[in-house]
Order: structure tokens, then sequence, then C-alpha cells
């Protein structure tokens, strides 16, 4: 199995690594499949499964339902669950319990937390206690509405400076690894060769130590726009659509189910409904 001791041996190695999101059990199943070395239980499940316009809405109980599913389905991934808004910044107690909850109950390996400030003590508890802590610095979703919405940062030097400060000051605190979003390529090239830790990059350029994807895009699943950054390694959706619309259309025609699709008595299905 990954562990987050393995990631940063892939960093000391220079050894690039991939980390996917994943939201229920076949993505795991199939990721796993992959051979794809850590999962993500985004809070981004808010845009790409429960359609909110950003991820403010989700709550922990959210998290939790989907980090099941996916620890049901991968095991030897490292499996890192996002602490979404207000299940970390209230108070350090409230952190830890909902970090705790996410290890305990969800069957995560570690936890994600975005920005610096505040949470450098939060950082720095979990991981005395026990709970290996990914950081998150850039863009940072959950403060969508302070960023004035979802824009590039650090792009100046000064603030490239700043982030760079709040990463070092992460790594000190204990965490891991660091994700950073939306941040000009050169500047992540200037977090990663500072940190022992590796960074994983998310529209962050090439030169971070991993990258990061939504697995809905990479797919193809996601309808509408989608990031510059994101690459759509298939087209499932389109695919998906088109094969609705088979099935729609032979059961107008009474084309399905046919023979082969019925049961002659001497056969069950799966139990739930589904056929």
């Amino acid at each position: 199995m990954t562990t987050v001791m393995d990631l940063q041996r892939f960093k000391a190695e220079r050894r690039r690594f991939a980390m996917l999101t994943a939201y229920d059990y076949p993505t795991a199943r199939m990721a796993e499949e992959a051979g794809i070395p850590v999962l993500l239980v985004g809070d981004s499940l808010g845009n790409v499964v429960l359609g909110y316009p950003t991820t403010v809405f989700v709550t922990l109980e959210d998290v939790l339902h989907h980090a099941r599913a996916v620890a049901r389905g991968a095991s030897s991934a490292l499996l890192v669950g996002d602490l979404p808004f207000m299940s970390y910044q209230p108070s350090l107690e409230r952190a830890i319990t909902s970090a705790g909850r996410l290890v305990q109950e969800g069957g995560m390996h570690a936890v994600k937390l975005e920005g610096a400030g505040p949470s450098l003590e939060v950082v720095r508890r979990l991981t005395q206690i026990g709970i290996p802590v990914m950081a998150h610095l850039g863009l940072t979703p959950q403060s969508v509405h302070a960023l004035g919405g979802f824009r590039v940062q650090a792009r100046t030097e000064e603030a490239a400076e700043r982030l760079l400060q709040d990463a070092c000051e992460l790594e000190a605190a204990g965490a891991f690894s660091l994700v950073l979003e939306a941040v000009p390529a050169e500047v992540a090239e200037r977090v990663t060769a500072a940190l022992r830790i590796p960074t994983i990059g998310i529209g962050a350029g090439p030169h971070c130590d991993g990258q990061v994807l939504v697995a809905h895009d990479l797919l193809g699943l996601t309808r509408g726009r989608t990031p510059r950054f994101v690459k759509r390694y298939a087209d499932l959706g389109d695919q998906a659509v088109e094969a609705m619309r088979a099935f729609a259309r032979e059961v107008a025609e009474g084309t399905f189910p046919g023979p082969e699709h019925s049961y002659r008595g001497d056969a069950g299905g799966r139990g739930d409904g589904g056929g």
C-alpha cells in the first residue's frame, strides 16, 4: 500500500506520481486497477457529483459518505479525505474531531485542508496525534468568495513570496505534501525546489512532484466547460449520452428487452431492483 513516506521517497528519487479524485466505489476500483497511488476524496464532489456551484456547501457528512465508498473500492492507494468548509476552521477541537472521523469512520489514511495562517496549528496538532495532513495553497476553493472568484493566484512577486513562506511554514508544521492549485508554473517550481515534502500541482505547471486531476474531467464526464489545465483522456460523457439514447430508442421501438435479456425462471438478478 502507498503511504505518506512513499510520497516523500518519490520526491527524493525524483519520481513523479499521479493523484486522482474519487467519489465512489466503482471509480476507486478502476483507479486501483490503473495503479494510481493516491486517491483524494475531494470536496470537489460538491461541484462534480452534487451539483453545487462551489465547495462551500459540502458538509463533513457528505465527505464521509463518499469516503466510505472509496475506501471499500481501493486497497493499495493512499486515501486522502478533504476537510470541508467549517469542519476545521472554527476551533482546534472541531478540526481534531472532523479529521478523526474521516480516518476512523471514513477509512481515510490522511486528510487535506486549505490555507496556512490559522491552519498551521491545526496541521501541527493533527500530525502530533498521528493524522497525516496534506496542505493546499494557491487557489483555495473554500475561500472563493474572499478571493473574488476562481482566479490564478501568486501572480505578483509579493504574493509569490508570501505563498513560498506559507509553504515552508506548513512543511515545518508537519504537512507531508502540498497541493498547489492555479499558480504560475515558475512559482510552483520555486516552491517545489524549496521544500523537502512533495508538491502536487493542479493548474500549476510541469515542475511539481506530482499532478492531480478530477477524475470526471479526465474521463470526459464533466459537461460544459472545464478549466484550461484539464486534459481529457477519454470522452465517456458523450459515449454515455449516446448509450442512453440508444436504450430509449430500443425501448420505444420494442426491441429491448429481447429474448436474451429476459429471465426464464432459472436465474435471479442482483437484488437491487436494477436487473
